[in-house]
């Protein structure tokens, strides 16, 4: 019997946090074992139980909550990681992870995997198209993190632009053709 695949799945403050709850259904139906690590940002929009219900696995938040067992979290989850996917994925959380900024469990665990990484911008068009962003897209893609690209639809702010968390379908199938 094949060993699941594990999948850590990073989910930051966008508007678009509510199709990770499908992300996640999508993915364990597929096979995969699903672990959420949430920023404390995220939490402002959506509550851990409701990941934690649809994964069936604990719901990661804080780098400093108390462990269950005597283990450097952020170091096991990164080493048991088939693939961290990042989903949605904010400006501020690819911004960091381009500078090497480490101040949350998801940014450790994102510099200490040798995994994959996939990430999944969603965010306002003008600061997807600001060059600093698209700058820091660039370098996470040379430095060979995976993206799969936001799509035209309409924003958190009403109007119709880039920015869009790409569909579902779109992610499910970049991931299975990573792992």
């Amino acid at each position: 019997m094949q060993k699941k695949k594990n999948i850590i799945l990073g989910v930051t403050a966008s508007i678009a946090i509510y199709k990770a709850c499908e992300i996640v259904v999508r993915l364990k139906e597929a096979g995969f074992s699903v672990t959420v690590v949430m920023t404390k940002e995220a939490e402002e929009l959506i509550r851990p139980i409701v990941f934690q219900s649809l994964s069936g696995n604990k719901v990661y938040r804080g780098l400093f909550d108390a462990p269950e067992t005597w283990e450097i979290e952020h170091i096991s989850l990164a080493q048991e990681a088939d693939l961290v996917l990042i989903a949605p994925a904010t400006a501020n959380i690819i911004a960091k992870i381009t500078t090497g900024i480490c101040d949350d469990l998801l940014t450790c665990i994102t510099c200490a995997t040798k995994a994959r990484v996939l990430i999944c911008p969603a965010m306002n068009e003008n600061m997807y198209q600001n060059r600093i962003t698209q700058e820091n897209i660039k370098k996470l893609k040379t430095l060979g993190y995976k993206f799969v690209e936001p799509r035209k639809g309409r924003l958190a702010c009403g109007k119709i632009g880039i920015g869009c968390l790409a569909e579902v379908e779109t992610i499910i199938k970049e991931v299975k053709k990573i792992l």
